[in-house]
């Protein structure tokens, strides 16, 4: 059947509701509009906010640069859509397909595509992240709160985790010239993302730029004044840190909770699906009507051995977004796999950090270009043989080449000519990654799925 048979036809019309309002929904709808669909369509969101973007948040918003309820994100096209904003999903009735609403309400669907993203982890003990000046950075109304105490002068300002946000946030205090300490739990800042060698410069870079930086220890209690107000934090080691201001960045959990006892296959690390992005239930079959997009997803990736990856990733959440809109309303034949290389930015101290691929699945890096010394350089990350990532520190025009090596499953270490011929440049070494089993914040690509050469079971044949 070709694609303007009554099949495709009729999956231009009927009920499509998206679920997650933000940057991953309004493309899919977006995509939807673009791509013929002529049904009705419905945005539900939790957040009272039209869909806005959330880097700025950790970036310019806390400098002042910016004003967080100026961060809409740009309309590409009308959509003719139903929105339903400040009220949450709390239920999925796959067999009725329906989605329950927080206020009581049911919408149904034909097709139904699931962004609802992550959260900010919350500091666990609910009495003392109640204290006035205890921050977890996720939603506009957070930046807005973070930036109005950052502009107030705070004392101190102490940040619980170096992931990307962490990190991001020390930055802007030391541009306001406020003073940060930094406690990270890991061995170094950004180490779950890019691992120990990169972190170690990471570190460097903090302290260069006057952070108080703690690593190896956790924040094991926060405490306030008779006001309510946070004063101190103590930490593992048994020191004792003053801040007027924390700002708690432990990392994220996918909005996964209202499918429970729904019978999809969702749950901590997110939406199972396909390659492209058709959810599985929890039997472990594919749905036909169901899709999810953007962080909350959870797909294998060709590129990378099919290793199932949840990525925290702008550009993913886009790509993603459009190849589930299209699926969503094309027959079989015509449907298409996300193959797009992930790809990640941050600017902090002064230093724009990029990366392409999945630094988290090598397990060795080499420099070919630049030094770990200072002055700029490109990491490149090798696993089994071959490039699986590569992560800039201010040399971000080598990133397309190492794309392209990421695409074709160049050998690692790259034995291009061309490359800085340093007698360290093209010796491998343990890229340092931490156990996976041990907690560190901020890697922005989750590996949940086995690798093929794992083995795990043996067979005995029968006597």
């Amino acid at each position: 059947m070709n694609g303007d048979g009554p099949l495709h036809r009729l999956r231009r019309e009927g009920r499509i509701v998206v679920v997650g309002a933000s940057l991953a929904g309004l493309r899919a709808a977006e995509t939807l509009r673009d791509e013929g669909f002529a049904g009705s369509l419905t945005l539900i969101g939790d957040e009272p906010y039209e869909p806005y973007d959330r880097p700025p948040l950790s970036k310019q918003v806390l400098l002042g640069m910016a004003d967080a309820d100026r961060t809409a994100l740009p309309r590409r096209r009308a959509l003719d859509a139903t929105w339903r904003l400040g009220v949450a999903a709390t239920g999925l009735d796959m067999a009725a397909r329906r989605v329950r609403l927080a206020d009581g309400d049911e919408v149904p669907y034909d097709r139904l595509l699931i962004a609802t993203g992550v959260r900010a982890r919350p500091w666990p003990r609910e009495a003392e992240a109640a204290l006035d000046g205890v921050i977890c950075l996720r939603s506009r109304g957070d930046g807005a709160a973070l930036a109005r105490r950052l502009a107030e002068g705070p004392r101190r300002v102490l940040v619980i985790g170096a992931g990307f946000t962490g990190s991001e946030i020390a930055s802007a205090c030391r541009e306001r010239g406020v003073a940060v300490t930094v406690a990270e739990r890991g061995a170094a800042p950004l180490v779950g993302a890019l691992g120990g060698v990169v972190g170690a410069v990471a570190a460097e870079l903090q302290r260069a730029h006057g952070v108080d930086l703690r690593c190896g220890v956790m924040v094991t209690a926060l405490e306030g004044d008779a006001s309510g107000r946070v004063r101190a934090a103590q930490l593992s080691d048994g020191s004792t840190v003053e801040a007027d201001v924390v700002v708690v960045s432990l990392g994220a959990q996918r909005n996964t909770d209202w499918l429970a006892g729904s019978g999809l296959g969702a749950g901590p690390r997110g939406i199972a699906c396909d390659a492209g992005c058709r959810a599985f239930d929890i039997r472990g079959i594919v749905t036909d009507d169901i899709f999810a997009a953007g962080d909350v997803a959870r797909c294998p990736h060709p590129l990378f051995g099919y290793q199932f990856l949840s990525l925290e990733h702008w550009g993913n959440a886009v790509s993603q977004a459009r190849i589930a809109a299209h699926n969503m309303i094309s027959e079989s034949t015509d449907r298409l796999p996300h193959l797009a290389v992930p790809a990640f930015w941050s600017s902090q101290f002064g230093v724009s950090i990029k990366s392409v691929g999945v630094p988290t699945l090598g397990t060795e890096i080499v420099v070919p270009q630049g030094s770990l010394d200072g002055g700029g350089f490109v990491g490149v990350y090798g696993y089994q043989g071959r490039v699986v990532g590569a992560v800039s520190f201010d040399h971000a025009r080598w990133l397309p080449f190492y794309e392209e090596q990421i695409e074709k499953a160049a050998p690692f270490p790259p034995p291009f000519p061309t490359l800085d011929r340093r007698p360290d440049a093209q010796r491998p070494r343990d890229a340092d990654f931490p156990d996976p089993s041990v907690p560190t914040h901020g890697p922005t690509v989750t590996l949940s799925g086995y690798s093929p050469a794992d083995r795990r079971m043996t067979f005995t044949p029968a006597h």
